[in-house]
C-alpha cells in the first residue's frame, strides 16, 4: 500500500483550475475512509459509488485499510460527482494496480455509475483548455464529452466508457486512440440558421430598425399590439448579426457546457444564442445564482440575443439587475465563501404592448385602459433601464395586403451584409479606443465622432423642444444617428440621419409621458 497522486481539474464559473487528488492507503489502522478538501455531499457520496463500481468491474476495494483522500487545493469547495473516476483511479494506483508513473501525463474526470460505466460531466471544454494551458499531455474524459474536449489543440483527448477501459489504458493493456476535431471544419459545417427575415411579411420599417440596431449593437425595444409579429422578428435577429468568431464560439460553448445545456455530440456552438426567458423567471434564473453560483439567462445569451417579451411584466428587481451586465458585459455573483464572474455581453431585445390590454393606438381595436392605467403600465420600466435602450420602435398590426403578398421580404443575408459593412467602419474608427461598436461610446467618444452641422443641431434641438423628448434621449439619438450614417457610409452625420434616429425614441415622446 502506498501514496498515489492523480491529476484532475475543476470548474469555478466558466474557468477551470487544476486539481490534485492524493490517495493514501495504510494498513494497521481501523478501516476508515477520510475524504478532505472541502467536499460537498455529492463528492462525499462518491465513495459509495466507487465501492459498488469496483465490485461490478471486478476490482477489490481495500475496505480493510485506512484510506485518506485529499482534494487539493483544500481551500476551494468541491462540488458534484465529477471526481468519481480520478478518485477511483487513485485508489487503484495506491493499491498497486496501476503504476504511479503512468498517471503523470494525464488528467482524469468523470462520474461513475454503479456498474462502472463513466457518465458525462459539465464543463469538459473549460477543463480541457485548462489541461492544455498547464501542459498536461492527455485528458481522459467520458466518451459523451469528447466532442467538445477534442477541439482543444495540442491536447490528447482520450474517450473512456467505463472504469475497466480506463484502467486498461493506464496500464497499457488497452489501446485508445486520441480524438482530435478540426475546429475550423466543425465551425464551417454548422454555422447556419434555420430562420430568415424573408419569412416575415411586411414590417419593413421594423426590419430597418433592427438592421440599425444590429449594425451598432444597440439594444432595442419593440412596442406593439399582440399578434403584430414582435416575437417572430426578435427570433430572427441573430441571423443578421456578424457570424461568431472562433474565440466567441469557444467562450459561448464553455458557458453552455458548464450549465449542462450543450447538445450531445456537439463540438461547438457556432450560431449566436437566442434566449427568451418567461417573465415569471426567478432572479437566479435570469441573472445567475444559487449556493454554488450558476449561469443565468443573461450569461447563456452571451455573444447573442436576450429577448424579454412582455417587458413590464418582469419583476422590477430583475430589470434593475440588468444594469450592470448591460453596462459592463459581465455579471458578478457574490456569496459568503467566494464570488463568481460570468461573461454577459448580449444584445437586449425587449417587447411590450402599448398598454395593458394591448390595443392603445390601434385604429381597429378599442383600448379599454384609462390614461392613468396606461401611465402605470409604461411606468413599470424605469428610467435607468430605458437609458440603456437606444432604439424604441413601434410595431403596428400587419395589414392583410402584406399577409397576402407572395413576394418575399428583405432577407437575413441582405440585412447581415449591411450590418457587417457598418461594423467594419466602426472597428476601424475605434481601433484606438478599446471599444468596437457605436453603442459603447461614452461622452468623450460622442464629442469626437458625433459632431453636428448647424442643420443637424437645429433639428435635434427642435425635437427636444417640440416633441417633448427627454434629456436622456439626446445621446441616444446621436449614437443611433452615427450608426445610420455608417450604414449610408457617410463620414459626417447628416440631418436625415438625425431624423431617422429621432423616430426611434417612441417612449420619450410627450404622448407617452
Amino acid at each position: 500500500m502506498a501514496l498515489a497522486k492523480v491529476f484532475s481539474t475543476a470548474v469555478k464559473g466558466i474557468e477551470a483550475y487544476p486539481l490534485e487528488i492524493e490517495v493514501d492507503i495504510s494498513r494497521g489502522h481501523l478501516p476508515t475512509i477520510v475524504l478532505v478538501g472541502l467536499p460537498d455531499t455529492a463528492v462525499k457520496e462518491s465513495i459509495s459509488r466507487i465501492r459498488t463500481a469496483f465490485t461490478n468491474s471486478g476490482y477489490r476495494f481495500p475496505s480493510q485499510s485506512k484510506i485518506t483522500i485529499n482534494l487539493a487545493p483544500a481551500d476551494i469547495k468541491k462540488e458534484g460527482p465529477v471526481y468519481d473516476l480520478p478518485i477511483a483511479i487513485g485508489i487503484l494506483a495506491a493499491s498497486g494496480f496501476i503504476p504511479p508513473e503512468n498517471l503523470r501525463n494525464y488528467a482524469l474526470i468523470g462520474e461513475l455509475a454503479l456498474d462502472g460505466s463513466v457518465r458525462p460531466i459539465k464543463g469538459a471544454l473549460s477543463m480541457a483548455m485548462n489541461c492544455q494551458r498547464k501542459n498536461i499531455r492527455g485528458f481522459i474524459a467520458p466518451r459523451e464529452n469528447i466532442s467538445e474536449a477534442a477541439v482543444v489543440e495540442e491536447l490528447q483527448t482520450i474517450p473512456v466508457g467505463n472504469l475497466s477501459e480506463t484502467v486498461g489504458f493506464l496500464t497499457g493493456q488497452h489501446k485508445i486512440n486520441p480524438v482530435w476535431i478540426d475546429i475550423q471544419k466543425a465551425f464551417r459545417e454548422s454555422c447556419d440558421y434555420e430562420l430568415d427575415f424573408s419569412e416575415v411579411k411586411g414590417q419593413e420599417n421594423v426590419k430597418r430598425a433592427l438592421t440599425v440596431a444590429s449594425a451598432g449593437n444597440h439594444n432595442i425595444l419593440m412596442i406593439g399590439p399582440p399578434g403584430s409579429g414582435k416575437t417572430m422578428l426578435a427570433k430572427r435577429l441573430p441571423t443578421i448579426l456578424p457570424v461568431l468568431t472562433i474565440d466567441e464560439a469557444l467562450e459561448t460553448t464553455r458557458i453552455h457546457s458548464v450549465a449542462g445545456l450543450l447538445p450531445k455530440h456537439t463540438s461547438l456552438i457556432t450560431t449566436r444564442p437566442f434566449r427568451s426567458p418567461h417573465h415569471t423567471l426567478s432572479e437566479p434564473g435570469l441573472l445567475g445564482g444559487g449556493s454554488f453560483p450558476r449561469a443565468g439567462e443573461i450569461s447563456l445569451a452571451h455573444n447573442g440575443v436576450l429577448f424579454l417579451d412582455e417587458l413590464p411584466e418582469f419583476h422590477r428587481n430583475l430589470l434593475e439587475g440588468l444594469r450592470q451586465p448591460l453596462e459592463e458585459g459581465i455579471i458578478t455573483i457574490g456569496r459568503a465563501s467566494s464570488s463568481v464572474t460570468y461573461p454577459s455581453k448580449f444584445m437586449l431585445v425587449a417587447a411590450m404592448n402599448p398598454c395593458k390590454c394591448g390595443n392603445w393606438g390601434d385604429p381597429k381595436r378599442e383600448c379599454r385602459c384609462t390614461p392613468r392605467e396606461i401611465q402605470q403600465y409604461l411606468g413599470k420600466i424605469s428610467g435607468p433601464l430605458l437609458d440603456r435602450i437606444d432604439i424604441h420602435i413601434e410595431v403596428p398590426s400587419i395589414a392583410y395586403r402584406d399577409l397576402a403578398n407572395k413576394t418575399e421580404g428583405t432577407s437575413s443575408s441582405e440585412m447581415r451584409k449591411i450590418t457587417i459593412q457598418a461594423r467594419e467602419i466602426q472597428q476601424t474608427r475605434f481601433k484606438a479606443d478599446k471599444i468596437t461598436t457605436n453603442s459603447q461610446m461614452n461622452n468623450r467618444h460622442i464629442k469626437k465622432y458625433c459632431k453636428l452641422d448647424d442643420s443637424s443641431e437645429s433639428l435635434i434641438k427642435q425635437a427636444i423642444d417640440e416633441l417633448g423628448l427627454s434629456d436622456r434621449a439626446y445621446t441616444r439619438i446621436l449614437k443611433v444617428a452615427r450608426t445610420v450614417a455608417d450604414i449610408e457610409r457617410c463620414e459626417h452625420i447628416q440631418p436625415e440621419h438625425i431624423s431617422e434616429a429621432i423616430q426611434y425614441r417612441s417612449l420619450d415622446r410627450s404622448r407617452f409621458a
